[in-house]
């Protein structure tokens, strides 16, 4: 998600405990951990609200179906299975019945 290798952890490691001191660190990780376990569970909490106020046939919600990029990927995908099957189904009314000859054009060849 962030894109942070060893190397960096190491760096921002030493850095903290050269900033904070080895003293303060173990408590101030404590709190940061805190306070990621309470935003978590606001945003699990907003994420019931929300199906229980929008009712039992979006039971099932995810908070990434809200996601712009995903509703437009979904619908270009679902447009573009449209048209394959269009084109499908043209292919398929353009053959020919059975025992006919196709026309042919002695100019063309």
């Amino acid at each position: 998600m962030f894109d942070v290798g060893l190397l960096e952890l190491a760096v921002i490691a030493l850095v903290a405990v050269i900033v904070l001191g080895p003293d303060r660190l173990p408590e101030l990780a404590r709190q940061a951990a805190q306070l990621i376990h309470r935003v978590r569970g606001m945003a699990t909490n907003a994420r019931d609200e929300l199906r229980t106020e929008l009712g039992p046939e979006y039971a099932d919600l995810q908070l990434r179906d809200l996601d712009p990029r995903a509703i437009v990927r979904k619908h270009i995908t679902e447009a573009m299975a449209d048209v394959d099957r269009e084109q499908a189904q043209a292919f398929q009314d353009d053959k020919l019945p059975e025992g006919q000859v196709p026309p042919y054009d002695v100019e063309a060849t």
